[in-house]
């Protein structure tokens, strides 16, 4: 009987025809996914959730899935940080409705996404949500590119990858994103 495949395989050739399940693949990026997921943690000021929890919370929405969309490991992981993310801000939107407009959890933007300043700019996470959606209603792939750079950490080289589009398109839509972004929550 051959042996099992390593899950790195399973990730690197996951096609529509052969989906793999989302526990069959938390192994492999499990480190990395927690790495992300400190980084969300260590830049929310609220700290209203461990990383660890985040990334389990996060599998179980995967779980759940019926039909895994992921491509190959880059995809499940941006995948899983945009779901991280989508996680801190229903928390952050929720404490707010409970507080009725109390204090918004900041998030501090470290990848050069909306540089204000030389040292880190603290971001309302709930505006940076809204703002995001405002541009996926003018530019979907826009927001698509935002989610999968900065929440999923993917460098340009894989976002034009999982989007198959160019580099050069990701690095032009990316520049055009940040500006949006700044001057939208800039305006606030």
């Amino acid at each position: 009987m051959p042996a099992a495949k390593p899950a790195r395989d399973n990730l690197d050739t996951v096609s529509p025809e052969r989906a793999v399940p989302a526990e069959e693949l938390i192994g492999e990026v499990y480190d990395e996914l927690r790495r992300l997921a400190a980084g969300y943690v260590r830049r929310e000021q609220a700290k209203s959730v461990q990383a660890t929890e985040l990334v389990h919370e996060a599998f179980m929405r995967l779980k759940k899935e019926k039909t895994p969309r992921w491509q190959n490991r880059t995809h499940f992981v941006a995948i899983a940080a945009i779901s991280m993310r989508r996680l801190l801000v229903e928390r952050a939107r929720a404490r707010g409705a409970a507080k009725r407009g109390g204090a918004q959890v900041q998030v501090t933007l470290d990848d050069g996404l909306l540089l204000v300043a030389a040292d880190q700019a603290a971001v309302d996470l709930v505006a940076l949500d809204r703002a995001l959606e405002g541009l996926a209603k003018l530019d979907a792939q826009q927001a698509r590119i935002v989610e999968l750079r900065y929440f999923g950490g993917l460098s340009v080289e894989e976002t034009a990858e999982t989007l198959s589009i160019s580099p050069a398109t990701v690095k032009r839509h990316w520049t055009v994103a940040k500006a949006w972004l700044l001057r939208e929550l800039s305006a606030g």
